[in-house]
């Protein structure tokens, strides 16, 4: 027994010394990008790892507020995740719940939405539906192109499958209809998994620019990160802001810090609220197929 014991002490201390290193290789570099983003030029090219810099700045940051294309894309993208993510839950939800339910050739269908995740048509026949649409150049296009996430669908489905079938059964012997049994009994009880998967649509939303920057090309509908990759790319071309008229050069590396830290300060802000269901809603998603 004290052998064993003694083998588990040391397991123990070796995954401690592994998660310590873990931890570490994710925590620097992101105390890094804080650092330089209110860092000065000079301490950045003195150490190029700075995690809490000697003379705080905010220039990084005040430059890249006055520019009008910021709010632009803060606005398109909050657009983007009220919308897209409201259409995404409720296609994701019914469909896996109608999955769940014993329903004709229900296992053709599970496959089919398998395939879609390791084959689809491509960016080209969906711009052409896009424009057939007359949806390009709005938000719509960007909002319809990202309907349901085939991963996502799979995870709620699995989850609905592992609900008791007797409080399902009771509820139809009452007289509720599947609408009624959906919103009423499983989506109260599926909070875990629907918290999980609200969470991953934010994110996919949030971090929205393939889509965008295929389908639009009005400024006025620029999305958050295409609004930023343009502010960064035009000051390391050494260009001028022409939305804010600033005739100076900015520290190219500290405002690029600033836009990641911009980016996503807003989903680390929610995440704390969803975490108690993160990890139970994706566990229990991924038990039964």
């Amino acid at each position: 027994m004290s052998s064993i014991h003694r083998r588990i002490e040391l397991l123990d201390i070796i995954l401690l010394i592994f998660l310590t290193i873990w931890a570490g290789v994710i925590i620097l570099p992101f105390l890094n990008v804080v650092g330089v983003s209110f860092a000065t030029e000079k301490e950045y090219y003195n150490s190029m790892l700075v995690l809490i810099p000697k003379k705080v700045t905010l220039d990084n940051y005040k430059v890249l507020f006055q520019d009008g294309r910021i709010w632009i894309g803060y606005r398109t993208t909050l657009l983007l995740v009220l919308f897209g993510v409201s259409l995404n839950m409720f296609l994701t939800t019914t469909m896996a719940y109608a999955l769940s339910r014993p329903i004709p050739f229900r296992r053709f269908f599970v496959y089919f939405i398998v395939i879609t995740m390791m084959f689809n048509g491509g960016i080209i026949p969906l711009y052409l539906l896009m424009k057939q649409l007359n949806l390009i150049n709005t938000l719509w296009s960007v909002i319809l192109a990202y309907g349901v996430n085939s991963f996502y669908l799979i995870i709620m489905r699995n989850y609905f499958m592992s609900l008791p079938v007797s409080l399902i059964e009771s509820a139809k012997l009452d007289g509720a209809s599947e609408w009624r049994i959906l919103f009423s009994i499983v989506l109260p009880i599926s909070m875990p998994i629907i918290a999980t998967i609200t969470l991953f649509y934010t994110v996919d939303r949030w971090n929205e620019w393939f889509n965008a920057m295929i389908f639009i090309r009005e400024r006025t509908l620029l999305t958050l990160q295409l609004a930023l990759r343009s502010i960064v790319l035009e000051r390391q071309s050494s260009q001028y802001f022409s939305a804010s008229e600033i005739y100076t050069k900015q520290f190219s590396e500290g405002m690029k810090m600033a836009a990641v830290v911009v980016t996503m300060l807003p989903v680390m802000c929610v995440y704390p609220f969803l975490q108690k269901y993160f990890v139970k809603g994706i566990l229990i998603g991924a038990i039964k197929g």
